[in-house]
């Protein structure tokens, strides 16, 4: 085991919690790269209510740009809970990106001590694992992981952003789906219905076309994520170099994952939750990454998490205030996704 300071640490908010008895308001925020969520959750009637914005990942948009948008979040979750700030026992702001110290800084300076703002893995790590021993793995626009160990040692690898890691996240797969298209091309590489997707997918009528188009543009990296919902369904259908992207996504994210293992002492059964939207891929992903990972710890229970990962951010804010038992994560899940959909037909 590397002998080294952890990237991640869990704030002292989290690890030695304040007791409050008469707590009744808590937030949960999940900030990323593409949309950030807030909700306030009552624990006394159960009721919760959410607010959105644009990206608030510092690395796409900067860090003042991030805080508008957290706090326009969670100022519109606040006031569909008809409270104010000061009402909230507690908030966790769980925020992608490399470094999240600034925004946290920010955070601070706008509101109060009871805002804690952590990175997103973390917040993904208390949906997979109850905020108990285990480990969080985000394979969304970008990917990052997270664990502990029993004796309460925490480790992250990943979450290096787009230009220096965030292997196996849908940016990544987004973007070698457009570089095998391009081998297609060249012939270079197999022939692959990737090129055909390409085009159809970014409206351009060749593959050269797709090409200017990342550089000219430029294309976001939530533009070239979502390609990978394209590669996914061309894996799915047998596209061979579609397939090996995916194991080759797979086993990166699990090369992680094995390091965080090796780094927080897990042994044994533990639970490594898989959370983001890559995961739809279904099978063509989740095979090989399980299979990587049982290939050296064969007891860990590995599974899509179906909680939004904006429910690890509620988790840890009632842990933050010593109500972490005030609801199970099984009643959160459900909670969250009633009103997710009470909220997109509204919009709608």
């Amino acid at each position: 085991m590397k002998n080294c300071e952890p990237l991640v640490e869990l704030p002292h908010a989290l690890t030695d919690p304040r007791l409050c008895p008469d707590a009744r308001f808590v937030m949960g925020i999940d900030g990323g790269a593409t949309k950030t969520l807030a909700a306030v959750l009552d624990l006394e009637s159960k009721a919760l209510h959410l607010g959105h914005a644009g990206p608030s990942n510092e690395d796409a948009v900067g860090a003042q740009r991030a805080v508008q948008a957290l706090l326009e979040a969670a100022d519109q979750a606040i006031g569909r809970a008809g409270i104010s700030r000061e009402d909230l026992s507690a908030a966790v702001l769980a925020v992608a990106g490399t470094d999240t110290s600034a925004v946290a800084r920010h955070v601070r300076s706008a509101c109060n001590d009871q805002w804690i703002v952590v990175n997103d893995v973390v917040a993904a790590w208390a949906a997979a694992t109850g905020a108990q021993p285990g480990i969080g793995a985000i394979s969304g626009t970008g990917s990052n992981v997270f664990g502990m160990g029993s004796d309460g040692r925490v480790w992250r690898a990943g979450g290096w952003g787009h230009l220096l890691g965030d292997e196996g996240s849908g940016y990544w797969l987004g973007i070698e789906s457009i570089k095998a298209a391009l081998h297609d091309r060249e012939a270079s590489r197999p022939d692959t219905a990737l090129s055909a997707a390409a085009c159809a997918f970014f409206g351009c009528s060749s593959v050269e076309e797709v090409a200017a188009l990342v550089y000219s543009k430029p294309l976001t990296k939530g533009e070239i994520a979502a390609f990978a919902t394209e590669a996914a369904k061309l894996a799915a259908r047998g596209d061979a170099v579609a397939r090996e992207l995916y194991g080759d996504g797979a086993r990166e994210l699990a090369g992680q994952i094995l390091v965080v293992i090796r780094q927080t002492g897990l042994a044994g059964s533990f639970p490594v939750g898989l959370i983001g939207s890559a995961f739809k891929a279904g099978p063509v992903f989740v095979e090989p990454l399980t299979e990587a990972v049982h290939e050296f710890m064969p007891d860990a229970r590995v599974s899509v998490v179906e909680m939004a990962p904006v429910g690890g951010s509620l988790l840890l804010a009632m842990r933050a205030c010593g109500c972490e038992q005030a609801v199970a994560g099984a009643e959160m899940e459900k909670l969250i996704d009633e009103a997710l959909s009470v909220h997109s037909n509204v919009a709608a």
